[in-house]
């Protein structure tokens, strides 16, 4: 039964406006009886476009799964295309805990055998490639875009940022040789339907993807693994500004 989930959805950088609209994303296909949980750090980055930015980002990953455990939430949802500190956070965990990049690029696998990903900036798009070798999806990527604005573009009200994403979707469907196409940043979740439907190809936004793969583990009573390296962290002191996660 998925009645009485609390799926904490997580924006690992510090943008209030972003939280927002990443958690009206994962209500519109959160199932009936799903609460959905957003949040997002107070100390941090408000924006994530790097490795630098990733590091920093991952300890407020960090601390709000530990809250989330405290508070009892289901499973936990990384809304930031870079899954920053995914592999600490199951650790930490008790429930399933998803990054949008892993699961968007699992779902686009289950509907396309190639897809392409459009992000923000160029520098991103590494980091991108990283990930799919990482997880696996290298072989189905037929090609990643950029369109090389940053990622608080978004949240500009000029929609700027939206025309471009869907420039690149279009670009990407005419010229790839993809079925599907994976949209490489949070805060371009609710992009995803109204592109699905001009496209008449699947777009898929990570944020609704690993919702829904977060609900489905929960359902089958499936969690993150404690026999292994992702077992709960070893017991030590952690000092100064880290004894918060003690």
């Amino acid at each position: 039964m998925m009645d009485g989930q609390i799926i904490q959805v997580i924006n690992p950088n510090t943008s209030l406006a972003m939280t927002q609209t990443i958690a009206q994303a994962a209500r519109a296909v959160a199932a009936p009886g799903t609460e959905i949980l957003a949040v997002c750090p107070t100390d941090g980055v408000p924006s994530i476009e790097g490795h630098f930015d990733e590091a920093i980002a991952a300890i407020g990953v960090l601390e709000q799964v530990k809250a989330g455990r405290e508070q009892g939430v289901s499973g936990h949802v990384i809304a930031c295309f870079g899954d920053p500190g995914l592999l600490a956070a199951r650790e930490l965990a008790r429930g399933p805990v998803v990054g949008i990049a892993e699961a968007a690029m699992h779902m686009a696998t289950m509907v396309a055998t190639r897809f392409s990903v459009v992000t923000t900036l160029p520098r991103t798009v590494i980091v991108a490639r990283h990930l799919l070798r990482q997880y696996g999806f290298e072989h189905h990527c037929a090609a990643l875009h950029a369109i090389d604005l940053p990622v608080l573009a978004l949240e500009d009200s000029s929609g700027l940022a939206q025309q471009k994403v869907r420039e690149y979707c279009i670009q990407a469907k005419r010229q790839d040789g993809s079925g599907a196409i994976v949209l490489g940043c949070g805060g371009m979740a609710m992009l995803a339907r109204e592109l699905t439907k001009e496209l008449a190809m699947p777009v898929i936004d990570g944020v609704g993807a690993a919702v829904k793969m977060v609900e489905s583990l929960v359902t089958l009573g499936l969690s993150t693994s404690k026999h292994g390296d992702l077992d709960y962290p070893v017991q030590k002191i952690l000092s100064g500004q880290f004894a918060r996660l003690n």
